[in-house]
This record gives C-alpha cells, structure tokens and sequence, in this order.
C-alpha cells in the first residue's frame, strides 16, 4: 500500500483521491495546506490524521511514500524538488513547470535521488490513446493534426470584474496555453514527437496571460494546429488528417468518441467508453511504477514533458507572455 500526501485541496486534489481509491493501491495519509483550519477540514472529510501546515515537515515526514502536489503551476518546481530531495515519489500536476529550466532541475533532483517523477497529465494514459495511435496506419500518410481545446473559465467573469485569480496571474506561472493547451500538445508530441518549428499567437489579457491562442507546429511531412482558450468555448472536435482519411476526436483531454472517415465516405468506429475516473490511469500507471521500483513513466517519460515543456516556452516567447519564474532561474524569454 502506497501511503500518500497531497499538496493543495482544490477539486482536482478531491478528483485524484477519487482515482487513486478506484486503483486501491493507495493510501491518503498525509494533508498540507497554508491553512490550518482548510487542512483540518479537508482531512477530517478523507479521515486523514496527519495534518502538516508546514510543507518540509511533511517532506521529511516517515508518514509519505509519496506525494501527489497540485499547488500553482509557479510552485511545481519548489514543491516537487523538496519531497524529491526527502526521497519520496512525486506526481506533480500539468503543467509540470514553468519552463525548461525548472523542469531539468525536477529531473535532476529525482535521478539523484533514486525516486520516481512524472507528470500528472491524465490524457496519455487513457486506453483511447492506445485505440488512436494503433489505427494511425489506417489514414495513410499523416498530413495534419488539429489538438482544439476551448472552455470559458468559470473565474473569468471575475477576472473582467477586476479580480486576479491564480489562472490568470502570471505570478503563478497561469494562463489558457499553460493550463488547457497543454492537453492538445502532449497527446500531439506522444504520437508524432518534437516538431521542427513552432509559430504561436494569442490574445494576452491585461494581467500578462494569454486568454486564448493558437499554435502551428511544423514537422517533415505534416504539420499541427493547437487551438486553445479560457475565455470561449468550443464544440468542435479534434482531428487527425490522412491521405486516406481523418479521424475525429471529440475531446482530446479525454477522447472517447473516435470515428475514421475514409475517403471513400465508409466510416469505422472506434469510440471506447471510460468505465472508470479519468485519472484514474494515471494512477494507476504512478502506483505500478512504484511497486516496480521504477524512477521513470515510459509514457509521461522525462523527455515526453521536456518536449512538451519546450513547444510552450517557445509559443509563450512567439506571444511575448513572460513569468516571473522565468527569471529565478534566469531562463530569459527575449
């Protein structure tokens, strides 16, 4: 039984305790917030007895195995190095970090630890992944991918009231590409790997942040459009196009509906329903690693979050957002 800690208590904590009791591996053993009384509260509704409001103590802490940290995306890195040094196993929420420089030190501290670090990015980890890279064949000679991503952020009604919350801060290393694009990217990066060139645009918000933008991604013999926003919606799919047919993605952050159109108007379906939590995979996948011993996902490896890492920065320069993350670790977006 892995025993856990988690850091931060936001939904997406409740939606991984959720996953990780679906896998049955885990533990919840540990709770920290800033707040004592929010860390009370939270562990009283999990029954959890070790509340820490001081993040090294739990770090050090013999009650952990590991620690699943969902604080803001400026924090990744701090948060992650400190268990990582205290020889506990992280997952650490999308996006991993803020920037290429703070994700190499992650790495770092986790090899030279001898614990296992991988990213909390739940979409690589769904068995309709498995369906859309098994029948790439079936459309020929890939030409196009379009990754469209595009929610109306519940805060963004405050934001325009003249409220900064953690999504649109720059301080917290927030913004649309950072938080929904990055779902189009990695699935686009696990199947066809880096591209050689990266065009971006967006919409940035007054805060510093793009709300809404748009990449274009250049490879040998095909090319990638990301569509992502936080400040509109979107009901269209995702697309994969071949010289013998497209495939249609209804969600790409978790696909389940999946439909080859040929060429020829014959259309094959390969929709899957997820009987279990979303996250549940990427839990399940974290545990697995553990048990074996293992100190690297071979799907969510090091250098899968690098790319991905690398396509962002590049498009946040493209758009001119910078964080002020970029400049601790003097990582200058000119």
């Amino acid at each position: 039984m892995i025993r856990y800690g988690i850091v931060g208590t936001s939904w997406i904590t409740e939606a991984f305790i959720e996953a990780a009791n679906q896998v049955g591996d885990y533990k919840l053993n540990a709770v920290y917030s800033r707040s004592e009384n929010k860390a009370i509260e939270f562990a009283k509704k999990y029954n959890v007895g070790n509340i820490f409001i001081n993040m090294e103590e739990m770090a050090k802490s013999n009650e952990i195995d590991a620690v699943y940290i969902a604080s803001p995306n400026s924090f990744h890195a701090e948060h992650s190095k400190l268990f990582l040094r205290n020889k506990k196993h992280v997952i650490c929420e999308k996006a991993i970090a803020s920037n290429v420089e703070e994700l190499k030190s992650m790495v770092a501290a986790a090899r030279e630890n001898g614990v296992l670090l991988m990213e909390a990015l739940r979409t690589n980890f769904l068995p309709s992944i498995s369906i859309i890279k098994d029948n790439l064949h079936k459309l020929g000679t890939i030409r196009r991918y379009i990754g469209n991503y595009c929610q109306y952020s519940s805060r963004y009604d405050a934001f325009k009231a003249g409220e900064l919350p953690n999504i649109f801060n720059p301080e917290f290393s927030a913004g649309s590409l950072m938080d929904i694009g990055v779902y189009c990217i990695h699935p686009l990066v696990l199947l066809f790997g880096l591209p050689k060139d990266v065009v971006a645009n967006g919409y940035i918000l007054s805060s510093g942040v793009d709300g809404l933008g748009s990449l274009l991604l250049k490879y040998d013999d095909m090319e990638a459009i990301i569509i992502h926003s936080k400040i509109t919606n979107s009901h269209l799919g995702s697309e994969i196009q071949g010289e013998k047919g497209i495939m249609i993605i209804d969600k790409i952050d978790h696909p389940q509906k999946i439909k080859i159109i040929y060429n020829d108007g014959q259309t094959e379906d390969l929709s899957v329903e997820l009987n279990k939590h979303n996250m549940y995979y990427e839990a399940k996948e974290f545990a697995k690693l553990i048990n074996e011993g293992k100190t690297e996902s071979d799907i969510n490896s090091f250098e899968q979050s690098l790319h991905v890492m690398s396509i962002i920065e590049k498009a946040r320069r493209k758009m001119g957002v910078k964080f002020p993350a970029d400049y601790t670790v003097k990582a200058l977006l000119e």
